[in-house]
């Protein structure tokens, strides 16, 4: 495969995911193309669910049942949350509007 060949991401700014193994769940609010954090922070990942760095990686608002972050996601750990249920996170109306299909409207004003 070439180097150059682009990939798009699966998932959409504003879109509500879940981990695919751990339980937690957010709103993407910005995309890497391809892998663009640390080596520290790969290398803390267990090699044996360690991601592959050529797929898009996700920064979303977070939480879990008991609280509230910003989590850095790989593609291949990230799935559609279907459960209908609004994310509670206390940064979601800094830059989201209304919540609809799955979906968060971008404020106006923002833009990724």
């Amino acid at each position: 495969m070439p180097d150059t060949l682009q990939r798009s991401a699966k998932f959409q700014i504003g879109q509500v995911v879940k981990h695919r193994l751990h339980p937690f769940r957010g709103v993407v609010f910005d995309v890497d193309p391809t892998f663009a954090n640390t080596e520290e922070w790969l290398a803390a990942i267990p090699e044996n669910v360690r991601p592959k760095r050529d797929q898009p990686f996700y920064y979303l608002l977070a939480e879990n049942a008991e609280s509230y972050y910003e989590a850095y996601v790989s593609e291949q750990n990230l799935l559609v949350d279907d459960s209908d249920k609004p994310p509670g996170h206390p940064q979601l109306a800094e830059l989201f509007g209304e919540l609809k299909d799955g979906f968060y409207s971008l404020k106006p004003g923002q833009s990724h």
